[in-house]
């Protein structure tokens, strides 16, 4: 299935029913008066998040999404039926913006969650809402009213727990597909991932956390340039970034020039992501001798000055190496989020 980030659609309410005209005529009932019912509220529109789904591919080819009208008010003062509302299901994930606006209306963090993003027309009053002491027989009704209509910016960015960072053919797709049951395609060659893959990480018998493959970021991506700008939100929901850098065929020198590329693009981005904890991950250390990798991971370290965890792996031949990554990244989470609880905790 084809990876899509972003739609736009159109939501309408749907439209009240008008209220009744009507009197009472029975045999028998000399004068019966006004007995014209009210109609039915219009339906509204609601997004409800759904963790079945991954992508806003379903919004390629359908824009418009309109609830049910209410029906119409009749006589004996029966009121019409309401409109029945419509729920259109999204990926958890997704951000809602009103597109005239630009205002953020809402945004899914869990399952199952809703948003009312368009409501229903009020409903039209009967006849017989008018009568009175001295109007005792009303001609008067009222029409249902329009249901609201705008249109919605829906953005997706994913919810993982670690993002998978670095150029192209840094080795990203390789080690998502290592370490959990993501099937990306691999190539050697540049651009080989054209959007981004979940994983999930299986740490021990009980413990996984979500990992995304993000698709290479050159110079220019905050810019526009590159496959990486459309991707870029994706990390934004992170705890951990891993940025993986090539060391098995490139020099100290490129390999620097990379991380500085790569940091400065975060930074053009979101300032917030450059304070992000990000890991040093030298990849495709079976290129060298263990000896090299070595000597090439602690001069690339130095040569940053890198102050973060900086590991030297293979996803080719050293299962060990991302074995001793994925606990540590689990290791980091369970820290990350006890140090979230406690301080919830001390905030109340």
């Amino acid at each position: 299935m084809r990876f899509v980030d972003e739609a736009r659609i159109t939501v309408c309410g749907g439209k009240g029913g008008d209220g009744c005209l009507s009197f009472r005529r029975e045999r028998c009932v000399p004068k019966g008066g006004p007995d014209g019912g009210d109609g039915g509220d219009g339906g509204s529109v609601y997004l409800i998040a759904d963790d079945n789904l991954n992508t806003l591919v379903d919004f390629r080819h359908q824009h418009l999404f309109k609830a049910d009208n209410g029906q119409a008010g009749s006589g004996r003062s029966r009121i019409g039926k309401k409109g029945g509302d419509l729920y259109i299901h999204v990926p958890v994930g997704t951000l809602v913006h009103d597109e005239e606006s630009g205002e953020l209306i809402g945004e899914f963090t869990e399952n199952k969650a809703r948003l009312r993003v368009a409501h229903g027309g009020i409903r039209g009053l009967g006849n017989c809402r008018f009568k009175s002491s001295t109007n005792r027989a009303p001609r008067q009704t009222t029409p249902g009213a329009m249901g609201e209509e705008r249109t919605v910016r829906l953005e997706l960015r994913l919810l993982a727990d670690v993002g998978l960072l670095g150029l192209p053919n840094a080795g990203k797709s390789t080690l998502i597909s290592v370490i959990s049951m993501a099937r990306p395609k691999i190539a050697d060659y540049p651009f080989t991932t054209l959007h981004p893959h979940l994983g999930v990480v299986s740490v021990g018998e009980w413990k996984s956390f979500v990992a995304a493959d993000i698709p290479g970021i050159i110079a220019g991506a905050a810019d526009g340039e590159g496959l990486g700008s459309l991707f870029l939100r994706h990390v934004q929901r992170t705890r951990l970034l891993l940025h993986l850098v090539d060391i098995g065929t490139a020099t100290v020198d490129e390999a620097a020039q990379s991380v500085h590329a790569i940091e400065k693009e975060l930074k053009l981005f979101n300032p917030d992501l450059a304070g992000r904890p990000r890991w040093l991950i030298c990849t495709k250390t079976d290129l060298l001798s263990t000896g090299e990798a070595r000597q090439k991971k602690q001069d690339l370290v130095a040569v940053l000055n890198w102050k973060h965890p900086a590991f030297a792996i293979s996803s080719m031949t050293d299962k060990n190496s991302t074995t001793v990554l994925k606990r540590q990244a689990m290791q980091f989470l369970d820290n990350h989020n006890h140090g979230q609880k406690r301080n919830k905790t001390l905030g109340d």
